[in-house]
């Protein structure tokens, strides 16, 4: 059976970005989950039923500590002898690809789930594209998560490999029995409404992911903090991460104040959340393929999102979401009254959201496309 190599920077990435995808390619492939081990490898060893390595990597700039885990990586693929190795965040790319050239893996493909470059500036950016350039280089496959990840990649000059997006886009699709409005009963909604003090006729817009400068929360506190409607509340489902991007005082402060605004802290399980709410918004400034954006369309639920990669791709414009500028406050307060006072337009968009991420990002569908990836590959050594 051909070996394969799965690997990610931390184990938490194996945990969820490829939930169920691991265990169903083991079916025709042996497959290893290789990561630091902050914690998840073992419940990726007992649910994916893989093997599993502990290779510790750090997630930000540490020459001597790469250097440390690049040697580390580079013996396990020599003992392990796989016939690929296929990484998916940047850390465990650069390193995992510079490792299994030296080790002389026969296939090494990574996957951009998201580049960091384009929203830097300066020597910083010029080092980032840098070091997705050597990655390339050492790679024999590059697979952009989404069209606007591939843009990027040729825009920047990052490689003149050939660059194939799978399926539709997303490294893993969803699972549409998970994320289901089928799934929540009536009496968790009307527990949860109860308790978060939200009434019948409230209209809900629900943010799910980290609470940082990044995902546009100061843009959309502030254009929230405009909107004088008191039937409107503001769902904020996700941990703050002062250290690594903190938000502005005036957003925390009008957060803490605000009664329209409720943040419950990061959730284990976030369809609850998106049960009770009627509208998911996504201000980013960057993103490969937001999973938070196909969970929400799985849902039901329409979306507001900026435009920028994944997001204006899994959207389409009046038909499942609306597309925003990036970081402008304005267009968030006059989208989110949009939805909430055109209920003929709210009704249509509602409507197209769960088909069209049926029609698109099945996880089926992903998983598929991966494997039969894996087998072109594998087919084309042998000739």
């Amino acid at each position: 059976m051909i070996k394969i190599i799965r690997t990610s920077t931390i184990s938490t990435s194996l945990n969820i970005l490829l939930k169920g995808q691991l265990k169903k390619l083991s079916e025709e492939f042996e497959i290893i989950a290789l990561s630091s081990n902050d914690g998840h490898l073992e419940e990726v060893s007992s649910r994916e039923k893989v093997k599993t390595i502990a290779v510790d990597m750090e997630r930000g700039i540490s020459p001597i500590k790469d250097l440390i885990s690049l040697l580390k990586l580079y013996r396990q693929f020599k003992k392990e002898k796989p016939t690929v190795v296929h990484s998916i965040t940047p850390k465990a790319g650069l390193l995992t690809m510079l490792a299994g050239k030296m080790a002389g893996v026969p296939v090494r493909m990574h996957t951009f789930t998201g580049l960091i470059f384009p929203t830097r500036t300066g020597l910083m950016q010029k080092f980032l594209i840098k070091m997705d350039q050597l990655l390339c280089w050492a790679a024999t496959h590059v697979y952009p998560e989404g069209n606007g990840v591939k843009n990027d990649l040729i825009r920047f000059k990052i490689t003149s490999k050939p660059l194939k997006v799978l399926a539709n886009g997303n490294v893993n699709g969803i699972d549409l029995n998970f994320f289901s409005l089928d799934a929540v009963s009536a009496e968790k909604k009307q527990i949860l409404n109860v308790e978060l003090k939200i009434a019948a006729d409230d209209f809900v817009f629900v943010f799910v992911g980290r609470l940082v400068g990044d995902k546009g929360i100061n843009e959309l506190v502030k254009a929230f903090s405009l909107i004088k409607n008191q039937k409107v509340k503001l769902l904020l489902v996700g941990s703050f991460e002062p250290q690594l991007d903190p938000l502005m005082p005036s957003t925390l402060y009008e957060i803490a104040i605000n009664a329209n605004i409720i943040s419950v802290g990061f959730q284990n399980d976030v369809r609850p959340y998106f049960a009770i709410s009627d509208a998911l918004i996504f201000p980013s400034y960057r993103e490969g393929f937001p999973n938070v954006v196909i969970q929400a369309g799985a849902m039901e639920l329409p979306s507001i999102v900026s435009d920028i990669s994944g997001c204006n791709e899994i959207i389409v414009n009046g038909r499942n979401g609306i597309i925003i500028p990036v970081k402008d406050s304005e267009a968030i307060k006059l989208t989110m009254h949009k939805m909430m006072d055109d209920k003929k337009f709210y009704e249509e968009m509602k409507e197209n959201t769960r088909p069209m991420v049926e029609s698109r990002y099945n996880q089926q569908l992903v998983w598929n496309a991966v494997a039969q990836e894996y087998k072109l590959i594998i087919s084309q050594l042998k000739k």
